[in-house]
C-alpha cells in the first residue's frame, strides 16, 4: 500500500539512491528484513564495478593475457601459427560477462522485495526526494533513512580541444568496435596502466603521457620502476614529466600537443584515452537542500560510521571519497547493515585497505609501504625478494617483479606488504590474513607451505637479510 504524508509524498522506510556494490546489497538486506525499500538507479544496477569497471576491464585483460602467452609459446617449447586478435570477439565475450553479472545483481535486488525505479533522484528537502523517471514522469518520495551510493565518473581535464576531438574515457573505450592503431593515454595512473598494457598486447601502439616524474606515485620507487619496465617490455611507451597543452582532430585521428623535458612536441594517434582520475556523482543532486555537505572535491563528507552531515542520511562507496575500490564499497554495506539490522557498531577507520592493480605482473598492496614507514619515522625492517628468486615464478617463466614486506622491528608484526608479481593479489591476501591474525614475520619464515606454490616464497622473503630503518634521533 502506498502511504502518503501531508505533503503528498509517497513514504518509504528506506530510499537508496544508486544500486552499486553497496547500495544494491544493502537495499536487498533491508527489504528482506521487512522494510519498504525503494532503490533509484539512473543507469544500471551493479554500479561502476559490474558495468564499466572491474568486470569488463578484467575480462578484456584476460583476453590480452592469452594473446601475450600465445606469442610467447615458443619460450615454453610450444609452436603455434601467427597470433591474431579478433577484437570484436573480445568485446562480445566482455559484453556477455557484464550482462551475466548485471542480470544477477538486478535479480538479487528485485527478488528481495525492493522497489526499483529507473530515473534521476534529486533532494527537495531533508530526506525528501524527487525522482525523474526515464519516461519523464516525476515521483516524490520521503523516508526517515536515505542511503547514497551514486559513485563517481571519469574526470575530464580542462584541456583545450579535448572534448571536441572525440577523446574516450574509461567507459566509452569499452564500447570501441575497432582496435586502435595508436592509443594515446592521458594519465599514468592505475586505469591508464591496465588499459595501456592490455591494448599493447592486443596489438595497438600505446603511448602514455604522465605529468609526474614516475608512474604509480603512491608506490615505492623500486616497485614503480619494476612495473614500468614490465610494461615497456610489453610495448608501452611512457612520456614522464610531460604536460598536455591542447588537442585537435585531424583526418588521421587525434593530435595532442605536449610540453616535456625536450620542449613542445605534437603526438599523433588514432585514439585518445583520458585517464585522469574520477569525479564524484554529487552535482545537481540538491544536496544543499538536504543539509548534506561535500568537501572541496565534491565528495560527500561522512564520519567513521558513514553518517553524512544530515540526520538519517548515509553515504557509501566512491561518492564519499577515500579508497575507490569495490571491496571497500562492499564493506561499507556490511558496516551499515550490521549497524541497522544487528546492532553491531564498526568504524571505517579500523579496517585494512588492500588493493590489486591488474597489470601483468599484478601489483598488490596492503598496509604501510617502505616510503610511508620512513615518513612515520618508525623502527622497521624491510624485506625484499625479487620474483626471479621464486621457484614457482621460474618454473612458469613469469619472473618479473618483486615482493616487499614492512615489519615492526620491536614486535615482529607485519605492518604492510607489496607484491608485484604473478598472481600478486593472491599472495598479498595471504600476507593480509597474517596481519589480521597477528602472525609474525618469524612464523611466516618458519611456516610450512605446500611446494612449489607462490605462497611458499614467503619463507624465502623473510629468510632474507632485511634493511633496518631506525627512527632519527630528535635533538634535545
Amino acid at each position: 500500500m502506498d502511504t502518503r504524508n501531508t505533503d503528498g509524498n509517497s513514504v518509504r522506510d528506506v530510499i537508496v539512491i544508486g544500486a552499486g556494490q553497496a547500495g544494491g546489497p544493502l537495499a536487498s538486506a533491508l527489504a528482506s528484513s521487512g522494510r519498504r525499500v525503494t532503490v533509484i538507479e539512473q543507469a544500471h544496477v551493479g554500479g561502476t564495478c559490474v558495468n564499466e569497471g572491474c568486470t569488463p576491464t578484467k575480462t578484456m585483460i584476460a583476453s590480452a593475457r592469452v594473446a601475450y602467452l600465445a606469442r610467447r609459446s615458443q619460450d615454453y617449447g610450444v609452436h603455434t601459427g601467427e597470433v591474431s586478435v579478433d577484437f570484436a570477439q573480445v568485446q562480445r565475450r566482455k559484453d556477455q560477462v557484464v550482462e551475466q553479472f548485471r542480470s544477477g545483481s538486478t535479480d538479487s535486488l528485485t527478488s528481495s522485495g525492493a522497489e526499483l525505479l529507473m530515473g534521476r533522484a534529486r533532494f527537495t528537502g531533508p530526506r525528501q526526494i524527487q525522482v525523474t523517471l526515464a519516461d519523464g514522469r516525476q515521483q516524490d518520495l520521503q523516508a526517515p533513512l536515505v542511503i547514497l551510493n551514486t559513485g563517481a565518473r571519469p574526470t575530464w581535464p580542462d584541456l583545450p580541444g579535448l572534448r571536441e576531438v572525440g577523446a574516450l574515457d574509461s567507459t566509452s573505450l569499452l564500447a570501441l568496435k575497432e582496435l586502435p592503431e595508436h592509443l594515446v593515454i592521458l594519465g599514468g595512473g592505475y586505469i591508464g596502466l591496465e588499459f595501456g598494457q592490455a591494448f599493447a598486447r592486443f596489438g595497438s601502439r600505446v603511448t602514455v603521457i604522465e605529468h609526474g616524474p614516475r608512474l604509480a606515485a603512491r608506490e615505492d620507487p623500486d616497485v614503480a620502476e619494476a612495473l614500468q619496465q614490465a610494461l615497456e617490455q610489453d610495448g608501452v611507451t611512457f612520456m614522464l614529466e610531460t604536460q598536455a597543452l591542447r588537442a585537435q582532430r585531424t583526418d588521421a585521428g587525434v593530435e595532442l600537443v605536449v610540453q616535456g623535458k625536450d620542449g613542445e612536441q605534437t603526438l599523433r594517434g588514432s585514439h585518445l584515452l583520458v585517464a585522469a582520475g574520477r569525479t564524484p556523482n554529487t552535482d545537481d543532486m540538491g544536496l544543499a537542500e538536504a543539509g548534506i555537505e561535500v568537501n572541496d572535491h565534491g565528495y560527500i563528507v561522512v564520519d567513521g560510521h558513514l553518517q553524512t552531515t544530515a540526520e538519517g542520511v548515509y553515504a557509501l562507496g566512491d561518492v564519499k571519497g577515500g579508497p575507490a575500490f569495490t571491496h571497500i564499497s562492499y564493506d561499507d554495506y556490511r558496516i551499515l547493515r550490521d549497524a541497522l539490522l544487528h546492532g553491531k557498531v564498526r568504524s571505517t577507520s579500523d579496517r585494512p585497505v588492500p588493493y590489486t592493480v591488474f597489470t601483468d605482473p599484478q601489483l598488490a598492496r596492503v598496509g604501510l609501504s617502505e616510503t610511508e614507514a620512513r615518513k612515520q619515522n618508525r623502527p622497521v625492517r624491510i624485506y625484499t625478494l625479487p620474483m626471479a628468486r621464486v621457484a614457482r615464478a621460474i618454473e612458469t617463466d613469469e619472473t618479473r617483479g618483486l615482493m616487499k614486506a614492512v615489519v615492526d622491528d620491536h614486535t615482529d608484526q607485519l605492518l604492510g606488504a607489496t607484491v608485484l608479481g604473478l598472481d600478486g593479489g593472491e599472495v598479498l591476501s595471504v600476507l593480509e590474513v597474517a596481519m589480521m591474525g597477528g602472525v609474525t614475520a618469524t612464523q611466516l619464515r618458519e611456516g610450512v607451505f605446500s611446494h612449489p606454490t607462490l605462497s611458499e616464497s614467503l619463507n624465502n622473503l623473510f629468510m632474507g637479510t632485511p634493511v633496518k630503518v631506525q627512527p632519527e634521533s630528535t635533538p634535545a
